[in-house]
């Protein structure tokens, strides 16, 4: 064996723990400072605790907190998105559809929402509303994720 690889082998090093703890055992550093012991570990305490050294477990809360928080976000979005109070204006209909509506009095989704649950002849009575018009709405409500009646019936039989 070489003396001159090996490094030096201390048989008095001092182990010292955060609880207090200390012991002497052999190693190749004098000092060894711990974080957990035989005296302090959970495991032989019996003590439920959470051993931990370098913040994991707060970074894993904040990430898990982070997505609940995005989440919600997500959901409060589709939620405005598909508010019954947003104007007809904001559909991007035609010039001819919205003049009409607006004679007639319907200024926000909800009210349209309401004609169609009576179905569509009550929508294409309206003065100067047609069927390209009446289809245009449709398929621009249920792009921004508004679920129509006559799906609503679909999806329940």
């Amino acid at each position: 064996m070489k003396e001159a690889i090996q490094p030096k082998f201390y048989s008095e090093a001092k182990v010292v723990c955060v609880c207090g703890n200390n012991w002497v055992t052999g190693s190749t550093v004098e000092l060894i400072h711990t974080d957990v012991c035989s005296e302090c570990h959970p495991f032989y305490t019996g003590e439920q605790r959470i051993v931990d050294t370098e913040g994991q477990v707060d970074r894993f809360y904040k990430k898990l907190q982070a997505r609940e928080d995005y989440i919600k976000e997500k959901d409060e979005r589709i939620a405005d998105l598909t508010s019954p109070d947003i104007l007809v204006s904001e559909l991007d209909l035609g010039k001819r559809a919205l003049s009409a509506l607006s004679k007639a009095g319907v200024e926000n989704v909800g009210q349209v929402l309401e004609f169609l649950v009576d179905g569509d002849e009550k929508l294409l009575a309206i003065d100067g509303f047609g069927r390209k018009s009446l289809a245009d709405l449709k398929r621009r409500m249920k792009s921004q994720g508004f679920l129509l009646p006559e799906a609503e019936a679909e999806i329940a039989s």
